[in-house]
């Protein structure tokens, strides 16, 4: 027994021998710091930061291969104590949240019924899913159960909730989603997003130059969540309340209502509703600004484009400075739509709301005369000139030149800066078809005109006005004179206007704006008295803002003296020089001007960030149709009538200019939001999931149990 252990003795000695060694031939130093961030870390092990586990993250951290905020999980509080390891302190860094970008969920139709493992990986593994719709969501839980945070539950519509309260932003969500149907998001993402070709678009949506996520927020009002809902449209909108009142709503000629043989959604009362119920407050919902950048950009131009662009470019943490040659901002939303539509509270609200994030503003300073392009780049790193389209076209008929001829928004501007016109007892021809002219027409009258006649070329389906415009002036006592275009104005021996010549017309073939052409009839000549006669038959920016420094420096202006830029990031071939609304796009609708004020405003934060101004691919410029989308046939649906709109009886607003249309009541706003169908790209709410969706109960779907068996629910 001796022998033996004396033997396993020696053995022992000399491996230790040889360790001992080894270890100082290869001794390698440990860094202490790497076991007291990963001590610090969550120890969630969740793959967030894009490493294999917490271990693996501090060694990064400490080799400078990873920054010190890569721990998603840890928040705020961890980062702060692993950069004091590093021996430096933690800067602001935004937050991350998941959100979930479909609405059908277990509404959207299927295929066929899948009876494999319950995981939406496996489903597209084998047929590439089971819904017809192909961004929609699967419905079967597997980012719900992947969470490690418990963020996300199944809703009782089939779709993900997210908790923000619990997400830390990890992306393991969006990982693990084979559809991409949930995202991680921050505020900057959210601010800037574009809508994607690959991403759910309700009709209505497609159709909205201001891009917002119209069923969200109809649903949320619909629920009682106002102050939800109002974030939600200004994400796309800063001026719901303006917007609420005015805009044509273009969104409603995509509502799926529609195919039903009824009216539309009315997204203008819901809008309206929740932007005045955030008006009424005691202290008005201030949003989130990002930590300052220092960066200072000029916006030339107050109107929507300009108080758009000054609002996101605030809430990314940069200053904003607008400039504007009236006495107030507002540009034609305050000189040129009338009080009885537009009361000066309401836009001095709204206005003022977004002064007050920190917008600085210079008025009575006009560019290209007080001040010039070279005094801005002394002061300013980006520029963005948006100065609208304040001129009128002209009739082009002899006779312009006499006493009592204005152009349209010439006299619309006039009341507006508190200058004296009587029109009392006067007879007022107005020219044009659009909203301009029905806004002189409802002033005219309000002004006490005797008369007022509206003189339009083509006929009253080819007015491109808005239909509730025309139908109120009509009530208002506006008369009607269709296929009839000017000739001469004819005046006194004292140069006043008496009389108005016109030709009468008839529609022929379709032109480049789709309608029929208005050909003149010879011989046709007709004489109509008039005291007064309000030209409002286009509009056009004015000139003078073009200056010979504009010019050398390569800015570039069309014929229609609109500014030449990038379709796509609205920047001129002057690097630091953008634009949008009127100015770039020639005259369109006040929601068109506030999608390109969010536009120019995401290519300015880029490119003062040094970032590459272009969108992803598959980036949707819209507003336009997705063709599938409207091929959807809608079945299972009861028609549901139009809330009325309530408003000032005639005999009351005729008098005053008071405001006509006033704002419903919650009931009336709930009953009109319930005729939403919620729609996504394909699906939308059938009356039995409606009463699911209303009612909160669990929809009976063979999928449904897996909100049950999901770890998270």
């Amino acid at each position: 027994m001796l022998v033996p252990a004396m033997v396993m003795l020696g053995i022992g000695t000399g491996a230790a021998a040889v360790l001992a060694a080894a270890a100082r031939i290869f001794h390698v130093d440990v860094d202490p710091r790497i076991t007291e961030v990963e001590d610090t870390l969550p120890g969630a092990n969740c793959g967030g930061c894009g490493y294999t586990g917490c271990g693996a993250c501090a060694e990064a951290i400490v080799q400078g291969k990873a920054p010190v905020d890569a721990c998603i999980a840890g928040g705020a509080e961890v980062t702060a104590k692993v950069a004091a390891i590093m021996g430096g302190e933690a800067g602001s860094a935004e937050p991350r949240i998941a959100l979930h970008q479909c609405t059908g969920g277990d509404r959207a139709e299927r295929k066929y019924v899948y009876e494999g493992a319950l995981d939406c990986r496996a489903m597209v593994d084998h047929a590439g899913g089971d819904l017809r719709c192909r961004i929609g969501c699967l419905a079967l839980g597997t980012c719900v159960r992947e969470c490690p945070f418990g963020a996300l539950r199944t809703g009782p519509e089939g779709f993900p909730e997210v908790n923000p309260g619990k997400c830390t932003g990890c992306g393991i969500c969006e990982r693990v989603c084979p559809t991409n149907i949930i995202k991680v998001h921050t505020l900057t993402d959210r601010l800037l997003h574009h809508h994607h070709v690959n991403q759910c678009m309700a009709p209505c949506s497609q159709l909205c130059p201001a891009q917002i996520d119209i069923p969200r927020y109809v649903d949320l009002a619909a629920k009682g969540l106002y102050a939800e809902a109002v974030e939600v449209v200004k994400e796309r909108n800063p001026l719901p309340l303006i917007c609420g009142r005015v805009c044509p709503a273009p969104c409603e000629a995509g509502c799926r209502r529609s195919a039903l043989e009824e009216e539309p959604v009315h997204h203008n009362y819901i809008k309206r509703f929740i932007a005045d119920w955030e008006m009424g407050l005691e202290k008005p919902i201030k949003p989130y600004v990002m930590p300052d950048s220092g960066k200072r950009v000029a916006i030339v131009g107050g109107g929507p484009c300009g108080l758009s662009a000054a609002y996101y470019l605030r809430r990314l943490g940069h200053h904003p400075t607008i400039f504007d040659s009236k006495p107030a901002l507002g540009g034609m939303m305050r000189y040129g739509i009338p009080e009885y539509r537009l009361p000066k509270r309401v836009l001095d609200f709204e206005i003022q709301e977004i002064l007050d994030l920190g917008v600085e503003t210079r008025l009575e300073v006009a560019f290209g005369k007080d001040f010039g392009i070279a005094d801005l780049e002394r002061e300013f790193e980006a520029i963005l000139v948006a100065l609208g389209a304040w001129d009128n076209s002209s009739l082009r008929c002899e006779g312009e030149d006499l006493e009592g001829v204005w152009k349209g928004t010439e006299f619309l501007e006039k009341r507006e800066l508190g200058i004296e016109v009587d029109l009392e007892g006067q007879r007022v021809i107005v020219v044009g078809g659009g909203n301009t002219a029905m806004d002189a027409c409802r002033s005219a009258l309000r002004m006490g005109a005797k008369e007022v006649t509206l003189l339009y070329r083509r006929t009253r389906k080819e007015m491109p006005a808005n239909t509730v415009e025309i139908v109120a002036g009509e009530h208002e006592g506006v008369k009607y004179h269709f296929l009839a275009a000017p000739t001469r104005l004819l005046g006194d021996e004292n140069g006043k206007l008496k009389s108005i010549e016109f030709l009468r017309m008839e529609l022929g073939e379709p032109d480049s704006s789709g309608r029929r052409r208005p050909v003149p009839i010879e011989g046709s000549e007709t004489v109509m008295d008039a005291d007064v006669v309000i030209a409002a038959i286009g509009q056009k920016p004015l000139g003078g803002w073009y200056t010979d420094d504009l010019k050398d420096r390569g800015l570039k202006v069309t014929k229609w003296n609109t500014i030449v830029a990038d379709e796509e990031t609205l920047q001129s071939d002057i690097p630091h020089v953008f634009t949008g609304g009127d100015l770039w796009s020639g005259p369109a609708l006040l929601v068109d001007a506030v999608g390109t004020g969010r536009r120019a405003a995401r290519s300015i934060h880029r490119f003062l960030l040094g970032q590459d101004l272009r969108h992803a691919p598959g980036t949707y410029r819209g507003p336009e149709r997705v063709p599938e989308s409207h091929e959807v046939v809608i079945q299972g649906v009861t028609p549901l009538s139009k809330v009325p709109q309530p408003e000032l009886p005639v005999e009351e607003r005729i008098k005053t200019f008071d405001e006509v249309d006033l704002v419903v009541t919650p009931e009336q706003m709930r009953a009109e939001a319930e005729r939403c169908m919620r729609c996504g790209t394909l699906c939308f709410f059938k009356d039995d999931e409606r009463d699911v969706h209303v009612k909160g109960k669990p929809m009976r779907d063979k999928l449904d149990d897996l909100a049950q068996i999901s770890p998270n629910p």
